[in-house]
């Protein structure tokens, strides 16, 4: 049989916030500074309520940027209620006969991200991308036997790659005092994947608190932070491929593996019945013996239907296509972060960030462009 697999998407959610904040000056080397704010005039229309905050004493960044962000991550994702058909056929239910040793997502993206302060605490932004993304599955297909346990009749791996483009919208509110921040960042992206029946829908969210340091020459700067990102996007999915993007290598090597898995479901139906008629009459009676041989039965039918599907499809692997549907989620929704941005002046920053921990990791960086509006 040639492979009864589909592949996983991670959907990709970049978290597109640049750090620069509302800050509210104090101490005694920054009294200059806040006077001078309060006398002067602030000139432009954005943020709502600029013209009280530096009134107050509040430093605020322009209102008004653009940031270009590279971003690259890996995780682990748990596949879960898995069905599958080939060439618009039936569907069949996989759970129980197919067990996943481990399904790993790559992703790259470019974002641009346009922002305003719409207010001085409070941040708002759209996110467009484009990015290259694959999965890499590795997956068994297992089946009773006349033990009483299972054996695996067929092993077998996909790496899925896909491009996709990407449209979100986030806001973060913001609190600086004394050049400490604390950050909260949030955004909902659609993420446009050929291979899907409509756009993944992701949400990040992602906590920040942080220092930043004035350096001798003036608005130059220096911020650390450290915090968290927390991705959570929909589960459920479904979609269509053509099988030969499952299976670039071709037909013949899958195909070698469907038939031993083929052969190795007439071997397990064989010690089954074996096992079954080797009961005497009053053991075969027992609810026990005739829920299991039952339940060994239907399993094996079940993975027989499928093998032989996918060998009919995996024939034609250049024009068979594989449709599905799963449940799917992050392995950890949650991981560290570390960063710090160099501020050139108000007008130019360039940042990185790190996030590790758990089983996703992630590095981004960015150069960003403010002005006033």
């Amino acid at each position: 049989m040639k492979s009864i697999f589909t592949s996983v998407i991670l959907l990709i959610s970049v978290i597109a916030y640049g750090q620069v904040f509302t800050n509210k000056e104090v101490g005694k080397k920054n009294e200059a500074l806040a006077d001078s704010l309060k006398q002067s005039d602030y000139p432009y229309s954005l943020p709502i309520w600029g013209v009280k905050a530096t009134k107050a004493g509040y430093n605020l960044p322009y209102s008004a940027g653009l940031s270009m962000q590279y971003f690259a991550q890996e995780s682990l994702v748990i596949i879960d209620n898995l069905s599958v058909g080939f060439n618009n056929g039936t569907m069949y239910n996989l759970d129980g006969i197919v067990r996943f040793d481990e399904a790993k997502a790559t992703a790259s993206a470019f974002t641009v991200r346009p922002d305003i302060w719409l207010f001085p605490f409070l941040n708002i932004y759209g996110i467009l991308g484009k990015a290259q993304a694959s999965t890499n599955v590795n997956f068994g297909v297992w089946v009773p036997d006349g033990s009483g346990g299972e054996t695996e009749v067929l092993s077998a791996g996909t790496v899925v790659e896909f491009n996709t483009s990407t449209f979100g919208l986030g806001f973060t509110p913001t609190i600086g005092v004394g050049g400490g921040f604390l950050a909260l960042d949030m955004n909902v992206a659609w993420t446009d994947v050929p291979q899907l029946s409509k756009p993944a829908q992701s949400f990040v969210f992602g906590p920040r608190f942080g220092k930043n340091f004035k350096l001798k020459k003036p608005e130059r700067s220096f911020a650390v932070w450290v915090g968290g990102f927390r991705v959570n996007f929909r589960s459920e999915t479904n979609g269509s491929l053509s099988l030969s993007e499952v299976f670039p290598e071709g037909g013949g090597q899958i195909g070698a593996k469907i038939d031993q898995g083929i052969e190795g479901v007439e071997n397990a139906q064989t010690q089954v019945d074996t096992w079954w008629n080797s009961l005497s009459q009053i053991e075969q009676s027992s609810p026990v013996n005739k829920a299991k041989y039952e339940a060994a039965n239907a399993a094996l039918d079940r993975a027989g239907e499928i093998l032989a599907a996918a060998d009919l499809a995996v024939e034609n692997i250049t024009t068979s296509t594989v449709q599905y549907s799963m449940n799917k989620q992050v392995k950890d929704r949650w991981n560290f972060i570390v960063g710090g941005q160099y501020q050139i002046n108000k007008h130019f920053m360039l940042r990185l960030e790190y996030g590790f921990l758990g089983s996703r990791t992630q590095v981004m960086t960015g150069v960003q462009y403010r002005f006033g509006l």
